[in-house]
């Protein structure tokens, strides 16, 4: 059985894979195009930006594929539903860096580190900068799963008012309330602080408007660390400028890397980071613990897989 990696994991890693199933070939190739063996793979593993329709139909063997990340914009997903593979993905080992990551952006624009960085670097002594808090305010979060869960638990352990947007209105963990995404309008003029966690899928892809950044508060912050197609760039631009909402914090945008020339980078009323929240090095072991635990399943024939995708909704 050939399990084929289309990037190139720690060797410790590696090595941890190879002792634990001697009975499983691994190749581990620095990129897909490397990937000789890939044609001949039975389990291939990929951060689902390089498999083509072209490559799956190569893949004769093709049984499953991992993708150690959770977006799947860029999967072929047609093509692995019309020869029936599973497809798993990382789904959840983002929630504790990227909880982190808001909870950073939110302590920063309440607290106004860089402004007191440039203060300092001035030598300016200036008490009278208002330094505001988290307690009291209410946090909005558009997606109610284990990423969104976990800034609501974060949020709430800083006192906040945390609400939660999802198709269904289920209840969620740490979140006061939850409701359904057509009620979003009827929800932003209470936010503080809008937090997206949302994938790209045909739902999501330019959900908020003009009209929701109208809905909310001019002293309202946006913070997106979802995907970038969720709005598009011009709207957000526009509330800016228009003054309709305070501040953007964005670490996802529609074409990445974000382009020297773009506006945002000297917006001064946006922050540019570069889609690094999830970014740790815990990162790929918490994805090996997932494929390690699947993999035993499939070994097993037990099919009981964590994080199965339903391709047909693209999550």
């Amino acid at each position: 059985m050939k399990t084929v990696f289309t990037f190139r994991p720690p060797r410790s890693l590696q090595a941890r894979l190879i002792e634990r199933y001697p009975s499983i070939e691994f190749m581990f190739y620095k990129t897909v195009e490397e990937a000789e063996e890939l044609s001949d793979a039975e389990i291939i593993v990929t951060f689902g930006e390089n498999l083509t329709p072209q490559r799956i139909e190569a893949c004769k063997q093709l049984k499953w594929v991992m993708v150690a990340s959770a977006g799947l914009e860029k999967m072929p997903l047609a093509s692995l539903s019309e020869k029936d593979i599973l497809v798993t993905n990382a789904r959840g080992v983002h929630k504790i860096p990227m909880a982190e990551f808001t909870l950073g952006y939110l302590l920063n624009h309440v607290k106004r580190f860089l402004e007191l960085q440039k203060l300092q670097g001035e030598s300016t002594w200036n008490k009278r900068l208002p330094i505001g808090e988290l307690a009291d305010q209410t946090l909005l979060v558009l997606g109610t799963g284990a990423i969104g869960s976990e800034i609501a638990r974060l949020a709430a352990a800083f006192r906040m008012k945390t609400i939660g947007i999802n198709r269904s209105g289920r209840i969620a963990d740490s979140f006061s309330n939850v409701y359904q995404i057509d009620q979003l309008l009827s929800v932003l003029p209470e936010a503080d602080f809008v937090v997206s966690i949302l994938p790209s899928t045909n739902e999501t892809k330019h959900l908020l408007k003009k009209e929701h950044f109208q809905a909310m508060k001019k002293t309202a912050a946006f913070i997106n660390i979802g995907r970038g197609d969720v709005l598009e760039e011009q709207v957000l631009m526009d509330a800016l400028n228009e003054e309709e909402i305070a501040h953007a914090y964005l670490d996802v945008f529609v074409q990445e890397p974000l382009l020297e020339e773009h506006a945002f980078w000297n917006h001064e009323k946006i922050t540019v980071t570069p889609h690094i929240s999830s970014i740790t090095p815990q990162y790929l072991p918490r994805v090996f613990e997932i494929f390690e635990y699947n993999l035993d399943q499939y070994l097993q024939g037990q099919g009981i897989y964590k994080n199965r995708v339903d391709i047909n909704r693209g999550y």
